[in-house]
């Protein structure tokens, strides 16, 4: 795992499989806490936007 401090999503409930998100000075980390993988997405900041501007545009 990275060396920055990750959080938690809000959205995330007490012992659930969660997203946690790292944030450096030029991107964006993404991590699920069940992936066996430890595999982590990483975006720059204005990409990471985009992609949450069009899931809250989208929600069904």
């Amino acid at each position: 795992m990275l060396e920055h401090p990750w959080q938690k999503s809000s959205y995330c409930g007490q012992g659930e499989s969660c997203v946690h998100v790292a944030r450096t000075a030029k991107t964006i980390h993404l991590t699920e806490s069940s992936d066996p993988t430890r595999a982590i997405l990483s975006a720059h900041p204005e990409t990471f936007t985009t992609l949450l501007r069009a899931l809250k545009k989208n929600r069904t």
